[in-house]
């Protein structure tokens, strides 16, 4: 598997590093945000990333690379209340939200692992628009999830989608060589 679980761990360790940074500045207020308004966070992020590789002239001189680092944190932060429900006043410090930041990476790199395996590292031969469509059409299937109330007849639930959302963004950062 080339180098992908170090040049994943140095794109997660850049993301950490934000998260924390952001977690001194504002606390965890994010705790009172509901799935939907996650999910919307993210669609943001990943339309507007489609929109920079699309349009020639930028107003804002900013690449790619912070959406997908938003991606990959506000996914796990929309991890994070999966599993714990939503705060209505921000319930954790800085340790606690590190520590189920860092759970819901060890397992998302674990999956991302198992299909790499799989898969024999395909994206890596994929371009990094296509990585964007996968992240927009997950965010379209998460949306109509919740649409549905959490109910799935036979498809994944909406913590797998938010997974293969990190470690598509995570390859997309590798294939634009950021952590180098």
């Amino acid at each position: 598997m080339k180098n992908t679980s170090q040049e994943y761990d140095k794109v997660i360790s850049i993301c950490r590093d934000l998260f924390i940074k952001k977690m001194t500045d504002y606390g965890s207020a994010w705790r009172i945000l509901r799935l939907p308004s996650l999910t919307d966070q993210i669609y943001i992020k990943a339309q507007r990333i489609r929109s920079l590789q699309q349009n020639e002239i930028r107003k804002i001189a900013e690449d790619e690379t912070g959406e997908f680092i938003g991606i990959i944190n506000y996914c796990i932060m929309a991890l994070i209340q999966f599993d714990n429900g939503i705060a209505y006043q921000p319930d954790l410090n800085l340790k606690q939200a590190v520590d189920y930041y860092d759970d819901k990476v060890a397992l998302t790199k674990a999956l991302m692992e198992d299909k790499n395996h799989d898969y024999g590292e395909a994206w890596r031969e994929m371009r990094v628009s296509s990585l964007t469509d996968l992240i927009l059409q997950k965010l379209l299937r998460v949306k109509q999830i919740e649409d549905n109330k959490g109910k799935t007849v036979v498809s994944e639930g909406i913590d797998a989608n938010y997974q293969d959302m990190i470690n598509y963004s995570v390859f997309a950062l590798i294939l634009m060589k950021f952590a180098q």
